[in-house]
C-alpha cells in the first residue's frame, strides 16, 4: 500500500556513448526522461525526420505481417492469446541492425505482391465486364467498328427495348416518312434491348441515323477491329493471364510466411528506434557531450547510478524530488493486492498527498465479487482456470497476468460465499440425486440460503455496504490527521460518524426496521438516549462547521443545513449495495432454472445426454455473464461508493523510457 518514492536522475556523458546509453536505459525500462529548459551553451538535436523515417519502415513491416495474417495464416492454439511475446536475445536483436535493409525489403517485397495482387484482380474484373458486354454480339461475325464501304453506311447498336424486325421498320417510318433504301438485321433480342446491324445507301445514312438515335438507338461503347468471338476469345486470355500472375503472387506470399519472425523483430526494432530518437530530440548537447534528465524509483536509483557508471563514461547524480515538483506515480503492492492496481489506474492514480488505497481496496474488491457471483462451482472453475493459465504460459502481457491473478482471488472469494449459501452449481447435486437416482440429496448452506431468506441477506448486503462507505470516510480522516489537517477531521469526518451512527443505532430499535427485516432489536434507554446525542451532535456539527470558511454567520449556516442535506446522498449509497442481493440471487435462480429445464426430458440415457448438454451450455453461458456482472458491479461499488468518500486521484502515471514492443521481449544473457 504504497506509491514508490521518486528520485530525480541526471546524466552527463561523452555523445559518442549516445547511443549505447539510450539503448541501455531502454532495455532497462525504468527512467521517465523529461524535458529540461533550454540553455544558451546547448542545442536539441532536430531527429524529426529521422523518426519520422523510423516510423514509416515500422509501419512497413506492421503492414507485411498483416497481409501475411491474411494470405499465409499462422496456425495458433485456442489459448494463444496468453501466450505473450516472444523472448529475443539481446545478441539476435543486435544482429537485427546488420540485417535490417534485407528484412526491409522482404516487406516491401509482400507489399510489392499485394499491390499485384489488387491491380490484377482490378483487371480481371475489369475485362471480365467488358466480356460480360461482349454476350449479346457473339454471333456477329464482323468487327465493332465496322463502318460499311464506300457506297453502303454500316450502323452497329442497340435501342433498349425487345423489338420485332416489323416493329422497327414500323417506327422508322413513321418517325422519317422520307427514308427509303434500308436494310436492318436483328443480332440478338431480349427483354431489356435489341442489338441490331442496319445498312443504308451513304446519301440517306444521316436520315437512318438520325430515325434510329430517335428511338433510343446507342453504339456499343466497345469499339475493336475484331470480331466479337475474336475479341471475346482474347479478354478470356487476358483474365486467365491475370488470374495467373494473381495465384503466383500468392504463392509467394505463401512462402514468405516462413518470414514473420524476421518481420516481427523489424518492426519492433524500428519501433523502438523511433522512441529512442523521440528521446534524443530532447536531450541537451553540445559538440561533446550531452545531459539527460528524469525519473527514476528510488529503490532502483543506487543500483542504476553504480551499472551506468561501470558500463560507460559518464556522470550521474541522483536528486531528491522538490516538494514542490509533481513526481510521476508508481504504485506497490504485495501479491494480494497488486491484482487491482489496474481497477485504481482505470479510476485515476493517486495526487500528490493521497494515500495509495489499494491494498485496503483490495480485500473489499474480493469480498463484494465473490458475494456478487456466490457459487462455489463457479469460483473454483474461475480460479483453477485462471491459475492453469498464469502458470502455463509465463510469458504472457503485465496486464494480462495482472487480471487474471485478480480473478483468482475472486474466484477464491466465490468459492467462500458459495460455500456459505450452499450454492455448487445452484442446485445441481438436488436436481441430479432426485431425477437420475431417486434419493434426496441437499448440501445444506453453512451460513443461510439466500433464495430461501432473501429479506434477511438484503440486510446484510446494506450492513456490508455501510462498512464499506464507512471505510471510505475513515480513510478521510486518516489522511487528514496524517496531514495535520485536524480540524478538517472534526469538521468533515468526525461529525459525520457522529450522525450517521447516531442514526443507525437510531433506527434498529424502530418498528420500520423491524417490519422490514423480522429482527426484533431492542437497546438498553441509555443506548437510545447516546444515538439521539450522537445524531443531533453531528447535525448540528454540520450544520454550524461544514461552511467554516464562510465569513457571514447566517449565510454560513444556511450552506450548513444544505450540506447535512447530503445525508439523504448516504441513503442512496446504502441502497446500491441491493445489487450484491441481485446479482447473488441472479445466479443461483439461473443455475436452478438450468438445472430443472435440463432434467426435463427424463432420467434415461437419452435424460442423461439431454441433461450434460444442458448443463455444460447453461451453466458456461451462465458463468460468462454473471462474472461480467459482478466485475462490472464491483468496479462501480469501489468507483462512486467507495472511492466518492475519500479520494479523487489524478497522479501522472510513471512512464518510462522502455523497450515498448510489440512482439518481442529481449532477454540479455548473464
Amino acid at each position: 500500500m504504497a506509491v514508490l518514492q521518486m528520485k530525480k536522475i541526471h546524466i552527463c556523458a561523452l555523445k559518442n556513448n549516445r547511443k549505447q546509453i539510450l539503448e541501455y536505459l531502454q532495455r532497462k525500462g525504468n527512467v521517465q526522461t523529461c524535458k529540461e529548459e533550454d540553455a544558451d551553451i546547448f542545442r536539441r538535436m532536430d531527429t524529426g525526420n529521422a523518426r519520422i523515417a523510423f516510423e514509416k519502415r515500422a509501419q512497413t513491416a506492421q503492414q507485411a505481417l498483416k497481409l501475411l495474417n491474411s494470405y499465409a495464416p499462422e496456425k495458433k492454439g485456442l489459448l494463444s492469446s496468453f501466450e505473450g511475446k516472444r523472448q529475443v536475445k539481446l545478441t539476435d536483436y543486435s544482429a537485427m541492425e546488420a540485417n535490417s535493409e534485407a528484412a526491409l525489403s522482404k516487406a516491401e517485397q509482400i507489399l510489392s505482391l499485394s499491390r499485384t495482387i489488387a491491380e490484377q484482380e482490378a483487371n480481371a474484373l475489369r475485362l471480365e465486364v467488358q466480356r460480360d458486354t461482349l454476350g449479346p454480339w457473339l454471333d456477329f461475325d464482323l468487327p465493332m467498328n465496322y463502318q460499311g464501304t464506300r457506297a453502303a453506311k454500316a450502323m452497329i447498336g442497340s435501342i433498349p427495348q425487345p423489338l420485332t424486325l416489323d416493329e422497327i421498320c414500323a417506327m422508322l417510318a413513321q418517325t422519317k416518312p422520307e427514308l427509303e433504301a434500308y436494310t436492318i438485321e436483328i443480332i440478338s433480342a431480349d427483354a431489356e434491348q435489341t442489338c441490331l446491324f442496319a445498312v443504308c445507301p451513304q446519301a440517306q445514312a444521316d436520315l437512318l441515323e438520325d430515325a434510329l438515335r430517335q428511338n433510343g438507338f446507342s453504339r456499343p461503347s466497345l469499339q475493336t477491329s475484331l470480331t466479337p468471338a475474336q475479341y471475346n476469345a482474347k479478354l478470356t486470355e487476358e483474365i486467365d493471364e491475370s488470374r495467373a500472375q494473381v495465384e503466383a503472387a500468392r504463392k509467394q506470399l505463401t512462402e514468405f510466411g516462413e518470414s514473420r519472425r524476421e518481420l516481427e523483430l523489424l518492426h519492433d526494432y524500428y519501433a523502438m528506434r523511433a522512441d529512442k530518437y523521440e528521446v534524443l530530440g530532447g536531450l541537451l548537447q553540445s559538440n561533446h557531450v550531452f545531459f539527460l534528465n528524469g525519473y527514476v524509483p528510488a529503490r532502483e536509483a543506487d543500483a542504476l547510478q553504480q551499472a551506468l557508471l561501470e558500463r560507460f563514461d559518464c556522470v550521474v547524480e541522483l536528486e531528491d524530488i522538490p516538494e514542490e515538483e509533481d513526481a510521476p506515480v508508481l504504485l506497490q503492492n504485495n501479491a494480494f493486492a497488486a491484482p487491482t492496481e489496474g481497477v485504481l489506474a482505470s479510476f485515476g492514480l493517486p495526487k500528490k498527498g493521497e494515500i495509495d488505497p489499494t491494498s485496503i481496496m483490495a480485500v473489499c474488491y474480493y469480498f463484494l465479487f465473490g458475494l456478487m457471483l456466490s457459487d462455489a462451482a463457479y469460483g473454483l472453475i474461475m480460479a483453477l482456470g485462471c491459475f492453469f493459465l498464469v502458470k502455463k504460459y509465463r510469458n504472457m502481457s503485465p496486464g494480462m497476468k495482472q487480471m487474471l491473478t485478480m480473478f483468482i482471488y475472486c474466484g477464491i472469494s466465490t468459492t467462500f460465499w458459495g460455500i456459505m449459501f450452499g450454492s455448487y452449481f445452484g442446485d445441481a447435486a438436488t436436481v441430479i440425486a432426485e431425477h437420475f437416482f431417486g434419493k434426496t440429496f441437499v448440501i445444506p448452506p453453512v451460513w443461510m440460503a439466500p433464495l430461501d431468506d432473501p429479506m434477511r441477506m438484503l440486510i446484510f448486503c446494506f450492513l456490508f455496504g455501510i462498512l464499506h462507505l464507512f471505510l471510505g470516510l475513515g480513510i478521510k480522516g486518516y489522511m487528514q490527521l496524517k496531514n495535520g489537517q485536524v480540524a478538517d477531521f472534526f469538521c468533515e469526518v468526525f461529525v459525520w460518524f457522529l450522525l450517521l451512527l447516531g442514526l443507525i443505532f437510531m433506527l434498529l430499535p424502530s418498528e420500520l426496521f423491524r417490519s422490514i427485516s423480522q429482527m426484533d432489536i431492542s437497546f438498553p434507554p441509555v443506548v437510545n438516549t447516546i444515538a439521539t446525542v450522537f445524531a443531533i451532535a453531528g447535525a448540528l456539527g454540520i450544520v454550524v462547521f461544514a461552511k467554516r470558511s464562510t465569513k457571514n454567520f447566517g449565510v454560513r449556516l444556511a450552506l450548513g443545513a444544505y450540506e447535512l442535506y447530503g445525508a439523504t446522498s448516504w441513503l442512496s449509497d446504502v441502497l446500491s449495495y441491493s445489487r450484491l442481493l441481485a446479482l447473488g440471487l441472479a445466479t443461483g435462480v439461473i443455475a436452478t432454472v438450468i438445472n430443472q429445464m435440463g432434467a426435463m426430458v427424463g432420467s434415461g440415457v437419452v435424460g442423461a445426454i439431454a441433461f450434460t448438454l444442458v448443463f455444460i451450455l447453461g451453466h458456461t453461458l451462465n458463468l460468462a455473464i454473471n462474472v461480467l456482472g459482478a466485475y462490472v458491479h464491483t468496479n462501480r461499488l469501489q468507483f462512486v461508493e467507495f472511492f466518492g468518500k475519500f479520494y479523487e486521484g489524478g497522479g501522472s502515471a510513471f512512464k518510462p523510457f522502455n523497450a515498448s514492443t510489440k512482439y518481442i521481449t529481449i532477454t540479455e544473457e548473464k
